[in-house]
């Protein structure tokens, strides 16, 4: 991280926040008797695809993790075509039972037949928390759940029937719940940049804060405003089309024995520039070169995150912005690893 002698906010990198999470993955790996083996699934020419599979591949090699890059489809001959024979690839991997997790590197067809495949990778072996089972948990506020629960069809559990942390770790027979990785590293990087408040109980820890999300995708904009909803803050989430706040379903005697207590979404009648003016964090996640997010707009002291693969913010974003975080890429390789 630097600072400006200007006086300029705080350029965070995050270098040093997926460092905390190295240590963590390294230390967890020792006392296996076998590394993980992760699959990595290119079917695309696309180069930023390839581009990811080769940084997940030198992340897992200098860990101690086992990756296979199986390339099919456009990765070996443009002429076979995007995505040629990958829902086989995935099947095969399921089937594998020296698999520990799989990824596939999108987009290959588009939204909706990407989000089929999504469905297609075993839930048991999902590290990306693309699979339906894991977005039910998360938009459901469940955050722990057994195993087998996977494999089971959904159901409206009961309050009583969801496992409740001990100290912040997971009760006995459960795990957490696999969370989607970009929107995962972006939680981390708010909680490195002290924007959760740890005195406050688990779970209610953004409470108190306003976020500004800037893109509704079904991968990255929406799951991370339930997540942040969820932790207690006030969510504006913003779309091409429309804006809607996120914030936590109050607890009642009418809801409370049938659902867990989550977020709930409602119409805005804010502006962007309405909502940028009173929120603490803004997070941009627009895969365009054109769109900027104004400067002048910002609340002094917010602190900034830009997610796409393009700069959202202005040059100047730090006259403005007490933290500016321009990439969380290298969070979301170590949360993909903390998954597995």
């Amino acid at each position: 991280m630097s600072t400006d002698p200007t006086g300029k906010g705080l350029l965070l990198k995050a270098d040093a926040i997926a460092d905390t999470f190295r240590e963590e993955i390294v230390q967890a790996l020792k006392p296996l008797p076998n590394p993980p083996k992760l699959v990595g699934i290119l079917a695309t020419s696309a180069e930023p695809s390839r581009f990811y599979a080769e940084f997940t591949k030198k992340q897992c090699e200098s860990l101690g993790f086992n990756f296979v890059l199986k390339e099919i489809g456009a990765a070996l001959d443009p002429e076979s075509g995007e995505g040629y024979g990958v829902e086989e690839a995935i099947m095969e991997a399921n089937e594998d039972d020296t698999v520990d997790g799989i990824m596939v590197y999108y987009p290959i067809f588009g939204n909706q037949q990407d989000h089929y495949l999504q469905q297609v990778v075993s839930p048991l072996k999902d590290v990306e928390g693309l699979h339906f089972a894991f977005h039910y948990n998360l938009y459901h506020n469940i955050r722990y759940i057994k195993p087998t629960s996977l494999l089971a069809q959904p159901k409206i559990p009961s309050a009583e029937e969801i496992p409740v942390a001990i100290k912040d770790q997971p009760p006995p027979g459960t795990v957490k719940s696999i969370l989607p990785c970009t929107p995962l590293a972006i939680v981390k990087c708010l909680e490195h940049a002290g924007v959760y408040n740890r005195i406050l109980p688990y779970g209610d820890r953004a409470y108190g804060r306003v976020v500004t999300v800037i893109n509704r995708s079904e991968v990255v904009g929406r799951p991370l405003a339930a997540l942040l909803a969820n932790d207690g803050a006030r969510v504006f989430s913003v779309d091409i089309d429309s804006i809607q706040e996120y914030t936590k379903r109050p607890s009642s005697s009418t809801t409370q024995n049938r659902f867990n207590r989550h977020h709930v979404a409602h119409p805005s009648h804010l502006t962007l520039e309405e909502c940028l003016a009173i929120s603490d964090v803004v997070i941009s996640a627009v895969p365009s070169t054109n769109y900027k997010v104004k400067t002048e707009f910002l609340r002094q002291g917010c602190v900034c995150l830009n997610i796409a693969s393009e700069k959202n913010f202005e040059k100047d974003v730090r006259d403005k912005a007490s933290i500016y975080l321009p990439s969380v890429g290298k969070v979301t390789i170590m949360m993909l690893l903390r998954n597995l």
